[in-house]
């Protein structure tokens, strides 16, 4: 029966008793069609060239429905505000504000540490993207703010540029800490611009490709070597130690080395202080886990842990009594907008970029999984915000100035505390490890990258590696013999399939990869060791024998004209083609047989000749004593091709002209239609090897190989069962 009618008795299942579907599942199923070639395919399909679209072309055309799909775009508010359904989703968008912005706030005043920043510019940077983002954003669950992994980017940058010891005073070397704030915020919000415009310009070029090359091992690995930088540069508040600013590779190495060294410095009050906000903070955790079920929100417990430590660090003093490292001032109100330095900008471009890329991706790429859970699609070439900017706004306006006298080491406590998730990815070497070796290698060259060279150094070589490894893996696909399951069209690797049985006289090969420059001589080598006929040994043999009787024919002719020139009154004609290529195609009987009269001498020179000839005539690799193929055709599976390039057509014509100089015939089978559109452009088919050496199956070649194992493929081909 045909597909369509194959199609239709499925349909019909569904309206029959179950005992009569089981009986139609276990009948058997027969196709009858001809036996098909590439060029019959293309006959009875009517192929054509897909027509090529140009989508640069759309971006001209102006028209009022373009310029309102491109505002909507670019300016998603305008399309969702309007249909906001509001008595469904306002009490729900308040509480979500709401746990967002008690989230933000201890948040927001830690993060900002990681960035060398004053506490206080981390409210600020929970409060502006999150409004840039209900602007321009499509994701409903990204909560855009601070964010441990781009903070310590920003850390990095602003204390290599202005570390404590260019802002020392005084007898005592004090860090005049006023100054060195004031720089760091000029050089943070310099680099804020010079991100934002590369993210533009990355939106506007269609970026969002780039999470693409960021696998989920990639990803993760590099995550936990984020926290691992990030637990590091909270160990100096954890401790109250002043450390050197270092950025930069092997920077975390040797700041651990140095924490290890000053720890006999450390301040008892921050130390005690750290570890009990800690103990409190995951207390309080555990016990939202808990009764999550019976609570309409988590309980906030950082934000229990801060106002609780700010309340007895005021009542206890102790900053004052313990030497304990607290927050200081926070101005009231928002601070108004200062232009960036331009000056800076030669200094910060390359930071820039590398955060853009950073910040692009895991913000793409969160956007991403939310987007799949929960059925909506998020574009990846938008800037990045969300909803809950009004609470921390009231919070920077009015409350912020209340903790003034927040430890630091609560604030380390609570990032610590809060990387739990991160550390524990770590447990991904072993699952890694039982599942899929090659990720775990992508894990752990992109974790020790990070640790070792920096998050910006380590990100790129990651990619580099991951793109790398699959240039790798590509080099080094399963190459495979394929046998038919006995009673089937299907043809499987016989070192897998223990009934799948080689075709006697037909050699089938499949690669598990494309084939391209890069594994294009493997494919060769590995399909003549596979075949196990060493074919570059009878082709020599079989090249060295024909250059003998090459040599062997001028031998002869000279010795003819020297006779012919000895000879009294007679005239003889010689002509004795030696190049190689006749020696196996001219028969030069005649000539020999004109030299008849030239007396006994030089007629048993002139047989002696002839049968020379004859056996070079009959140059196959069974006159020649040579051994023969155990098999007279090859069929190429070429199923996994998804492109060629020019070294792969070339390796291809290879292939069929160094079998064919073995008495092997070749044929290709299950070849995509662009690749076939490919081979066409790169002139592969001409007249020795046509469309007809191309199967529109692997079963269609085996079959036309044993029905002509020594035809041309132009011969008739017949209708067969498969």
């Amino acid at each position: 029966m045909g597909l369509s009618e194959a199609s239709g008795r499925r349909d019909t299942q569904a309206l029959l008793p179950v005992t009569q579907t089981m009986e139609l599942r276990n009948r058997d199923y027969h196709v009858e069609r001809p036996l098909m070639n590439q060029q019959q395919l293309e006959e009875l399909g009517h192929r054509t060239s897909a027509t090529r679209t140009y989508q640069w072309r759309t971006w001209f055309q102006c028209s009022r429905a373009r310029a309102r799909a491109l505002l909507f775009q670019y300016l998603p508010v305008l399309s969702w505000l309007p249909r906001y359904p509001l008595r469904d989703w306002l009490l729900g968008d308040l509480l979500a504000g709401l746990s967002v912005a008690i989230m933000q706030l201890p948040q927001g005043l830690a993060y900002a540490l990681l960035a060398g920043l004053p506490p206080v510019f981390g409210l600020y940077s929970s409060f502006y993207p999150v409004f840039v983002y209900f602007l321009f954003g499509t994701s409903r669950h990204i909560s855009v703010g601070t964010f441990a992994v781009m903070s310590v980017m920003v850390g990095s940058v602003t204390e290599s540029l202005a570390p404590d010891e260019n802002f020392l005073q005084g007898v005592n070397a004090t860090v005049d800490e006023v100054t060195r704030d004031h720089v760091r915020v000029q050089l943070a919000s310099t680099l804020s611009v010079l991100v934002g415009l590369f993210q533009v310009g990355l939106g506007l070029v269609r970026f969002g490709f780039v999470v693409t090359y960021l696998s989920e091992p990639l990803v993760r690995g590099y995550t936990t070597a984020a926290s691992v930088q990030v637990f590091v540069s909270q160990l100096k508040y954890v401790f109250g130690l002043q450390l050197s600013s270092r950025s930069g590779p092997l920077s975390l190495i040797y700041t651990v080395l140095e924490v290890c060294s000053l720890l006999p410095r450390s301040v008892v009050g921050t130390v005690v202080t750290a570890l009990v906000s800690g103990v409190v903070l995951v207390l309080l955790k555990l016990l939202s886990d808990k009764l999550h079920r019976y609570l309409p929100m988590p309980i906030p417990g950082e934000l229990l842990t801060l106002i609780g430590a700010t309340g007895i660090s005021y009542g206890v003093g102790l900053k004052s009594r313990f030497g304990v490292d607290v927050v200081g001032d926070i101005p009231a109100g928002l601070v108004p907008p200062v232009a960036p330095s331009p000056e800076l900008f030669a200094s910060l471009v390359g930071y820039a970029f590398t955060i853009a890329v950073v910040g692009f991706a895991i913000a793409i790429s969160l956007g991403k999984i939310f987007a799949l859970r929960h059925g909506y699609r998020v574009d990846s070439n938008q800037v990045a915000g969300a909803v809950s900017s009004l609470f921390i706004l009231i919070i920077i306006v009015k409350l912020g100035e209340l903790f003034r006298d927040l430890p630091k080491a609560v604030l380390a406590a609570a990032i610590i505390v809060n990387l739990k998730g991160m550390l524990k990815q770590f447990t991904d070497i072993p699952s890694l490890w039982k599942s899929n070796q090659m990720d775990l290698l992508i894990w752990l060259v992109t974790f020790v990258a990070t640790i070792l060279l920096n998050l910006d150094i380590g990100l790129a070589i990651a990619i580099v590696f991951s793109l790398l490894l699959v240039v790798f893996r590509t080099q080094l696909p399963r190459y495979s013999v394929l046998g038919q399951v006995p009673d089937t069209d299907i043809y499987q690797d016989v070192a897998e399939y223990s009934e799948a049985r080689e075709v006697p006289g037909v050699k089938v090969f499949r690669s598990s990869a494309t084939m391209y420059f890069a594994n294009a001589e493997l494919y060769s080598d590995a399909l003549k060791k596979r075949c196990g006929v060493d074919i570059d040994r009878l082709i020599s043999k079989k090249k060295k024998w024909l250059r003998k009787q090459e040599q062997k024919l001028k031998r002869m002719q000279k010795t003819l004209q020297k006779q012919t020139a000895s000879s009294e009154g007679t005239s003889v004609s010689v002509q004795v083609n030696t190049n190689i290529t006749d020696v196996e195609s001219n028969n030069v009987d005649d000539s020999m047989a004109r030299q008849a009269s030239t007396g006994n001498e030089l007629e048993d020179t002139t047989v002696s000749g002839q049968e020379d000839a004859k056996a070079a005539n009959g140059s196959t690799l069974k006159a020649l004593g040579l051994p023969q193929p155990h098999f007279h055709s090859l069929v190429l599976d070429l199923g996994a091709l998804s492109f060629v390039d020019t070294v792969c057509i070339k390796s291809l014509k290879n292939i069929f002209r160094d079998f064919r100089e073995i008495e092997v015939e070749v044929y290709m089978a299950a070849c995509h239609a662009p690749v076939v559109s490919q081979l066409e452009a790169g002139h592969f088919f001409d007249a020795s090897i046509t469309k007809q050496h191309l199967f529109a199956s692997v079963h269609d070649a085996v079959l036309f190989a044993l029905q002509h194992p020594r035809s041309s493929p132009a011969s008739p081909v017949s209708t067969t069962k498969l």
